[in-house]
């Protein structure tokens, strides 16, 4: 077995572990906190780029590995074998084929170490004989599940095939600027002088993003310069665009349900001087949020409660606006998530849409007449955006759709790169 951490065959070892979790539905930052708990920074972040390459690649791999074996062996020795497989196939294979083999074989059990040789020895003989053979397996070939795939070829016909290659890359890192403490043009000149390029995004479309920043190279957020000093926050671009969609005044009563992390609520903040309600159902994670907001400066009321139980937490007061970002399969943000393709059923999407709906129609309740709220996900799929606004605005004659940027599908171009999300914006008349 293994015994430096600094070995490829331990991080191997490592990632293949919070990619068996994964298989038994644990999400894989949770997979991996557990795994690789006790790591140093640089092994944690090879195990960790492991794993995410497992998870891109898990179709082909797992399609691979029936072809290579007759029976499936234990489960550690299949994530293994999974994982190494999964680099051995990746567009950027990260580590030389011999030293991946070899390392596999190191990481495995004793027992296996003949086994887990002769697989991936085979496979370097005839992978591209077996590879053929799978042309006509759509996960193997999409490394989506088939489900997934219908349903984009289904709401989005003529871009399907665009959705799953951005999805299969990972997205950039996009700093949000906090406008109460810096500039753009500050954040950008510190990043030059630390020797890193990044680039301002203009806009997404007709929508504007005057706080996005974006690095050529990721790096660890504690490396940057301004993080200690709450300049910027990391979020994509397009999740930038809901709190200028807010249009808030000054003043304004402000309900960002659905809050945590808080990311959404700090950009609500440094837009507008304003009183905000940061409300989540999960207490435990409020505390990033509360977190977040002392890095950047900034303060709110933090409530854990369910939206969709508004008189549990309502104080009877009013709002004049409400982001409601709402839950969702996340299928638009899965090339940062990649173990989210895994994890959902498409049974999920029925029931997600049904909570969605709930938590929409108890926060129409507690908005201003004239009011606005914003309906969010980070979702690609029609069930969970534009059907669902649709049939909210036949629920509600008093609501009226104002412009928004509506369906955003994933992109990866240098001057446009952002995950996925739907935006609809409806007001609340009254008549006078």
């Amino acid at each position: 077995m293994p015994s430096s951490p600094d070995s490829l065959a331990a991080q191997l070892q490592t990632a293949a572990a919070a990619c068996a979790a994964v298989r038994h539905g644990t999400a894989l930052p949770q997979a991996l906190t557990k795994a690789a708990r006790g790591l140093a920074p640089g092994p944690r972040g090879a195990v960790q780029d492991i794993a995410y390459r497992s998870m891109r690649q898990r179709g082909l791999a797992d399609a691979l590995l029936a072809r290579l074996v007759e029976r499936a062996p234990a489960e550690a020795v299949r994530e293994l074998l999974v994982c190494a497989l999964a680099q051995l196939v990746d567009p950027e294979p990260p580590y030389s084929a011999h030293a991946l083999v070899d390392q596999a074989v190191e990481a495995a059990p004793q027992r296996a170490k003949g086994f887990v040789n002769a697989v991936l020895r085979r496979y370097l003989r005839e992978g591209e004989r077996l590879r053929a053979t799978l042309a006509g397996d759509v996960v193997a070939r999409e490394n989506f599940p088939a489900w997934w795939v219908e349903l984009l070829q289904r709401d989005h016909s003529e871009h399907w095939q665009h959705i799953l290659a951005a999805s299969q890359r990972p997205g950039p890192m996009t700093l949000r600027v906090n406008r109460r403490r810096a500039t753009r043009e500050q954040v950008l000149a510190a990043l030059a002088d630390a020797g890193l390029q990044a680039h301002a995004l203009a806009g997404i479309g007709a929508w504007p993003t005057p706080d996005a920043v974006v690095l050529d190279t990721p790096r660890a957020v504690q490396a940057l310069p301004g993080f200690s000093e709450g300049w910027w926050s990391v979020q994509d671009a397009g999740a930038q665009l809901a709190a200028p969609l807010l249009e808030i005044e000054p003043g304004m009563r402000v309900l960002d349900a659905c809050a945590a992390p808080g990311g959404k609520t700090g950009h609500v903040l440094e837009c507008a001087d304003c009183e905000v309600l940061a409300l989540d159902a999960d207490a435990a994670r409020l505390a990033r949020v509360e977190e977040n907001l002392l890095r950047l400066g900034l303060k709110a009321e933090v409530c854990a409660g369910d939206a969709a139980r508004v008189d549990d937490w309502w104080d009877g007061r009013e709002f004049d606006r409400i982001l409601a970002d709402v839950p969702c399969t996340a299928s638009g943000i899965v090339r940062r998530h990649p173990d989210i393709r895994w994890l959902r059923r498409r049974s999920d999407i029925d029931q997600l849409a049904t909570t969605a709906a709930a938590i929409l129609d108890a926060l129409w309740r507690v908005l201003k007449p004239d009011g606005t709220m914003l309906f969010a996900t980070c979702s690609v799929f029609v069930q969970e955006g534009e059907a669902q606004v649709q049939h909210f605005l036949a629920r509600h004659p008093d609501a009226v759709r104002l412009e928004a940027p509506g369906q955003l599908l994933p992109a990866d171009t240098d001057a446009l790169d952002h995950d996925g999300f739907f935006y609809a914006r409806v007001a609340k008349r009254v008549r006078r």
